[in-house]
């Protein structure tokens, strides 16, 4: 932590880590003031920590960081710590922009705003706050933190733990709930048994079935960003990995015990009641 920090003071550049889901462990909270006034709004917040997710699902590089824009267009780079081959963390850095022309970077960044209560363009200020960057300094800056992540590994400050069968199944599932699953290709991840694997997927589930299990991460999901997010219930449905719109609603009620759009409008209607009684 305080290596980083070290960094930060040195290049201005933030760090932090990721863990194998993706989700941000705060490291560093000190982001941009374009940064931050996004996640200060729900829906600005679950598209940064989806890009999160995505970013680490996406790695694709064959060593070192993989350089990217975010779901708002501002540079970032990821590159895992593994332990043996499989990934314990990852190191990310970002909240920054490349050397070329600013405005072209905003007109660039602009549609990637257009959720933006009031416009996009509430935000150029904001942009117009980032540092930028030369290929040079990124590439310094990147093998520095590769030198950093090998020193943490040699010390040990990211240690495996043991896992059992059941956190495996459950972290798997909250990894891949989005993809195409079935009990053969999660028996063969896993390299568990397929009547073993349904026992698991009974006992993480309460008596049910693997097919329950997998429904039931992805309604979960899909009521996060119906309450969160203005997609479509149609987009929602693809983001958590059901494309067919009908069968979306029809797991969807059955979970619930509601279709998608009831659940969204109940949601908004409870919220304006308890403005108004705050209002008064």
């Amino acid at each position: 932590m305080q290596l980083v920090t070290n960094l930060y003071v040195l290049t201005g550049i933030t760090a932090n880590i990721l863990d194998p889901q993706g989700v941000d462990i705060h490291l560093f909270k000190d982001h941009p003031p374009f940064c931050r006034a996004i996640n200060e709004l729900p829906e600005g917040h679950q598209r940064c920590i989806r890009c999160d997710m995505w970013k680490v699902k996406n790695y694709s590089a064959e060593k070192g960081f993989q350089f990217y824009r975010c779901h708002a267009g501002i540079c970032e780079a990821v590159m895992p710590l593994y332990d043996k081959k499989q990934p314990l963390a990852y190191l990310v850095f970002g909240c920054f922009l490349d050397d070329t022309s600013m405005e072209e970077q905003w007109e660039r960044t602009r549609p990637r705003l257009d959720w933006w209560p009031g416009g996009a363009d509430q935000l150029r200020d904001a942009f117009f706050q980032f540092r930028q960057y030369s290929r040079q300094q990124l590439l310094a800056y990147s093998e520095t933190l590769e030198a950093l992540s090998a020193y943490i590994r040699l010390q040990g400050m990211i240690l495996r733990t043991e896992q059992t069968d059941l956190q495996r199944l459950e972290q798997y599932l909250d990894q891949h709930y989005m993809d195409k699953l079935s009990l053969a290709s999660i028996a063969r991840e896993l390299h568990i048994g397929r009547t073993k694997l349904c026992g698991l997927a009974k006992e993480l589930s309460g008596g049910h079935t693997l097919s329950w299990l997998i429904a039931q991460k992805r309604i979960d999901a899909a009521k996060l960003l119906l309450l969160q997010s203005s997609c479509t219930v149609s987009a929602v449905a693809e983001t958590v990995g059901i494309s067919d719109y009908n069968y979306f609603s029809k797991v969807f009620r059955t979970v619930t015990g509601t279709t998608p759009s009831a659940f969204r409008k109940a949601a908004q209607e409870s919220h304006q009641r308890s403005e108004k009684r705050k209002g008064k």
